[in-house]
């Protein structure tokens, strides 16, 4: 194990996601490798201590480990594959992204920022990987330290996270963070419409009145769209109610007709139907082998 592969380790006391003492940051830990199946990721960074994961995203396959990280610009529903090395569990960790702090950072940088991350202004995905430098890793090293104390980090946890930050958008293939930090980007326009859908999922939606919002046509909306999620507005939506219902149906011990009602399906048969298609097993198939 190495170093950092270690910190994660005492870090991660259950399976899946654990909440660490600083706000944002969490670990995640799976003793066992995992087939493909669909996940919906938030938005942030994932830097792996230990094992790999693999994104399946349209015609894309992104794979990062200990030697790449995973940037998401926006949340994103993709299918994942996890897998162990030896036995020894996959470990990562965890970053949100604050806007506030993108922009901090960029008003920080100044004149050094590199104009060339500005280039593409409309092409850019929801998802990239970088290579992870020697001054990530001893960054990342120095906030798992941290995260060791409650009192280093309330003190110096924040820090080290902007620090994190700063080192990421130094990095290659960082500019569509600097599109997420401005209001005039495709992304940032898309970034505005998936924070209205992940807050009104339950609602009816149409690509119009999600253009209106951002200012764009139907048709430009809809491509733009495309290009940052690999999915459609509606395709989208879609698999963000689904994923909701999976989590009520199993962290929340909903019933079926609870849970497709909760996400906004009118039709619980609709709604096992479409689960079946997307999760390949059925909501009643799928709390059976929860429990």
């Amino acid at each position: 194990m190495t170093e950092i592969a270690r910190l994660m380790h005492t870090l991660a006391r259950e399976e899946g996601f654990n909440t660490t003492e600083l706000p944002g940051v969490g670990i995640f830990k799976a003793s066992q490798p995992k087939p493909r199946e669909p996940l919906c990721y938030q938005q942030g960074v994932i830097i792996v201590g230990q094992g790999s994961k693999r994104v399946f995203l349209g015609n894309s396959t992104y794979e990062y480990n200990p030697d790449n990280y995973l940037v998401l610009t926006v949340p994103i529903p993709a299918e994942c594959e996890t897998s162990t090395v030896e036995d020894k569990p996959m470990l990562a960790m965890t970053v949100d992204l604050d806007i506030g702090m993108l922009n901090r950072i960029i008003a920080e940088m100044d004149s050094h920022i590199n104009l060339d991350l500005l280039e593409k202004r409309d092409k850019h995905k929801g998802l990239f990987l970088a290579s992870t430098t020697v001054q990530i890793q001893d960054t990342v090293q120095r906030l798992l330290h941290a995260l060791q104390s409650p009192l280093d980090c309330g003190v110096i946890g924040p820090g080290i996270v902007h620090e994190l930050i700063f080192r990421i958008m130094c990095g290659e293939n960082a500019s569509s963070l600097y599109a997420l930090a401005m209001k005039n980007t495709n992304l940032a326009r898309i970034d505005k419409a998936l924070k209205l859908i992940h807050s009104n999922y339950r609602e009816s939606m149409d690509v119009d009145s999600l253009a209106a919002l951002v200012n764009m046509s139907p048709s430009a909306f809809h491509r733009a769209f495309k290009d940052v999620t690999a999915s459609s507005p509606i395709q989208y939506l879609k698999k963000v109610r689904l994923s909701k219902a999976k989590a009520l149906l199993i962290e929340e011990g909903s019933r079926v007709n609870e849970a497709a009602t909760e996400v906004g399906y009118e039709s619980a048969a609709q709604f096992s139907r479409e689960f079946k298609r997307y999760f390949g097993t059925s909501p009643v198939e799928c709390i059976n082998g929860a429990r």
